[in-house]
């Protein structure tokens, strides 16, 4: 797409019409997402992964793809570009960056929402002392959900800072708040608290550009793995309650997804959130957003109180 093609979509209809946005780790789950509701929101939204119509990543799913994801971004309103990136790769994220600077001019929103890391964490993380995890995949684990990150941001945000409001979000597991009781495992916890520290940095150094840095988090995720580890479809959902009755709290990636685009139409985000730690369920209630079934689920309020804190509850009281 060159600057004339885009020029085209500058009238769309929508808030964030004319937009430039990087949805890094836009294969699936809430990545995909945040993209088709940028993209519903009017921005062009590049999307980027390792899982494209001809190979997969290490993920080892063929069901989702990032074609599939730019197709869905235009179908709902907005410009979907996919571009096959792996994000451990310094030369094809400069080349990624290189081609938004040569087609656009400019970039408005990152979203580092990179992380398949997932198989891993059965055999490896959960239930094994730090020790007992094998030392190549707890490091692999800080690749996909630290390294990553991190060259993603040095390598973009010479661009992103050309934007007259620039906007990073980095996407994790838990806030700083649920993050403070140990994530199961010294690598996991390492890289689902990271962003979170990212988050905070970035905001410091985009304070002076007029931007705003985020780290936000699901819920529990009714991603396309998580319901397939439990045999349902998102129409049947509610039937892996029977099997985990947490499950009754989840939420669809497009919950998030919602919160965050009206985020990234607030003219006032800066001051409201830049360096901060947030959830779905905090910016749904600040945005007046609602998920897909018009619930409004809080997930983490749901386990402090009910699971760690041993108040007499329900997940329908939480929705």
């Amino acid at each position: 797409m060159d600057k004339d093609m885009h020029n085209q979509h500058v009238d769309r209809a929508g808030p964030l019409a004319g937009r430039i946005a990087l949805v890094a780790g836009a294969t699936r789950g809430a990545g995909r997402a945040l993209a088709v509701e940028l993209g519903r929101s009017g921005a062009t939204v590049y999307v980027t992964g390792r899982t494209t119509r001809g190979s997969a990543s290490e993920v080892g799913r063929t069901t989702e793809t990032i074609e599939e994801t730019a197709e869905l971004v235009t179908a709902a309103g907005g410009t979907g570009i996919a571009v096959p990136t792996d994000h451990l790769d310094q030369d094809r994220v400069r080349a990624l960056v290189e081609r938004i600077d040569r087609e656009t001019g400019r970039l408005d929103i990152l979203v580092n929402d990179l992380w398949g890391g997932e198989h891993l964490l059965v055999g490896s993380v959960f239930g094994k002392k730090s020790w007992e995890t094998p030392l190549a995949d707890g490091l692999r684990i800080l690749e996909l959900g630290v390294r990553s990150h991190v060259i993603t941001a040095a390598l973009a945000l010479p661009l992103l800072i050309r934007s007259d409001a620039p906007l990073h979000v980095e996407v994790t597991d838990g806030t700083a708040v649920s993050n403070r009781r140990y994530r199961e495992n010294l690598y996991y916890d390492l890289a689902k608290n990271a962003p979170i520290r990212i988050a905070f940095g970035l905001g410091e150094e985009l304070a002076e550009y007029g931007g705003t840095a985020v780290a936000v988090t699901p819920g529990f995720l009714r991603s396309e793995q998580m319901l397939a580890h439990f045999g349902v479809t998102e129409e049947t959902w509610r039937d892996a309650v029977a099997q985990d009755p947490h499950f009754g709290i989840a939420e669809s990636p497009h919950y998030l997804a919602r919160a965050v685009a009206a985020l990234a139409a607030d003219p006032d985000r800066a001051a409201r959130w830049n360096g901060k730690s947030t959830s779905s369920a905090e910016l749904a209630r600040a945005y007046g957003v609602r998920d897909a079934d018009g619930s409004r689920p809080d997930a983490w309020a749901y386990f402090e109180e009910v699971t760690y804190g041993g108040k007499d509850g329900s997940v329908d009281d939480y929705r």
